[in-house]
């Protein structure tokens, strides 16, 4: 499974690994993603998305139908 959130598209960061002696090492930062599946009353259906944390207060603040709409019009399938 890709790091990526379908909602706010987050995907994974880069930094580095600093250790106590100062020395630095390439590391990767990966989202907080969780598979979540919502019911959308408009397709009649369960839809499953994955989704970061932060995707999921988007879901919780704006709705599931508005979410769903606006993945349709960029063409993501569900």
């Amino acid at each position: 499974m890709a790091a990526h959130c379908q909602v706010t598209g987050a995907g994974p960061g880069t930094g580095y690994k600093v250790s106590h002696s100062n020395r630095r090492t390439k590391r990767r930062f990966n989202p907080n993603i969780q598979k979540k599946s919502y019911f959308v009353p408009s397709l009649g259906r369960k839809v499953t998305l994955n989704v970061s944390a932060r995707g999921i207060k988007v879901i919780d603040a704006r709705g599931i139908d508005s979410v769903i709409s606006e993945l349709i019009a960029k063409g993501v399938k569900l």
